[in-house]
């Protein structure tokens, strides 16, 4: 019995190196091992917030699986798998008809909303718009309150990021690109509108350093520890020829002044996150954390074709991955 029960347990290892040989890893769902993309499909500037047990991720507008939405809404309850859950907007605001990119949602507990942000255009040549809509669930339907915050020339006016300021308890707005600088400004008590007597305060210039800051955009801001960590990315997202990336500044107050990874570190180069053999123009990055308050980084990518005639450069996948702060300033695993 003893040769028998011997022999068994031997074909039990071989049977498991012959699984591990040809089998993937198993990604470890909640933890540090991701299989990416998380969502193989178009999901450009992904925001992720949790609520409870569930993680809520939105979208620049697109089609997905054939169907097009104004703010695509996916649902997972491990990171790993996602499904989409409907359009956040459903409703166009009276004011855009197009380009309703790069949402930000949040959730005040004071109002028991949530409230999304987002940047939109009507006809040609407009410029950009800053929507503010609400909403009593992280699905949706978002209601926009009838009126852009804030309207401009160009693409200045685009990607929003809303924060409510753990030290001082102002409500505040970031954003920017354009080739003009991030900025925040004070939000009035509502959202609905910038506070009263409040100006746009400049935060992080383009042209600072050698890559990826001719343009900046993507503002977001993480509080950890007692410092304000300001993620933001330069310098093309999209087409044949993007060259996209994460970089990050830090600074003791939430408005400013930040100071650049580079120059607190006395490097040529903020950057976090920046493109491999795998994914061209990484970036567009939200910050959130699990329920044990494990961080982890959000943010779309272009996956690389092996055939160079084969490259897709329209598709924007959705990856996630851990990431950790060690002296002072993040890594991205």
């Amino acid at each position: 019995m003893n040769l028998i029960y011997r022999n068994f347990f031997l074909f039990l290892i071989s049977v498991n190196i012959l699984l591990e040989t040809l089998l993937p890893l198993t990604p470890c769902y909640g933890q540090e091992k991701i299989s990416n993309p998380v969502f193989n499909v178009n999901f450009p500037d992904p925001t992720i917030i949790r609520v409870g047990d569930t993680y809520y991720a939105y979208a620049t507008n697109g089609a997905i699986n054939g169907k097009s939405y104004n703010i695509p809404v996916a649902v997972s309850k491990n990171l790993q798998v996602w499904e989409i859950a409907g359009d956040a907007l459903p409703q166009k605001p009276t004011w855009a008809t197009k380009d309703f990119w790069a949402p930000h949602v949040l959730f005040d507990p004071h109002i028991n909303k949530y409230i999304l942000f987002y940047s939109g255009e009507k006809g040609e040549n407009t410029g950009k718009c800053l929507g503010v809509a609400f909403s009593d669930t992280p699905i949706g339907p978002f209601t926009d309150k009838g009126s852009p915050l804030i309207c401009g020339t160009g693409f200045v006016n685009i990607d929003p990021f809303a924060f409510i300021d753990p030290k001082s308890g102002k409500k505040l707005l970031y954003w920017g690109s354009g080739h003009e600088p991030i900025r925040v400004q004070e939000l009035a008590d509502d959202w609905k509108s910038f506070a009263q007597g409040s100006e746009p305060v400049f935060l992080i210039h383009p042209y600072q350093e050698n890559t990826y800051d001719r343009l900046i955009e993507g503002a977001w801001i993480d509080y950890h520890k007692g410092s304000y960590y300001l993620y933001y990315s330069g310098d093309n997202c999209c087409g044949p020829q993007a060259n996209y990336a994460v970089l990050v500044a830090k600074s003791e107050s939430a408005l400013g002044p930040f100071v650049s990874m580079a120059k607190s570190k006395g490097v040529t180069s903020s950057v976090i996150l920046e493109k491999d053999e795998r994914w061209l123009a990484p970036g567009h990055n939200s910050i959130f954390r699990d329920q044990k308050g494990k961080a982890y980084i959000a943010y779309h990518a272009i996956p690389v074709h092996r055939n160079p005639a084969e490259q897709d450069y329209n598709t924007r996948v959705f990856l996630v991955k851990g990431i950790t702060y060690k002296k002072g300033w993040p890594f991205v695993k």
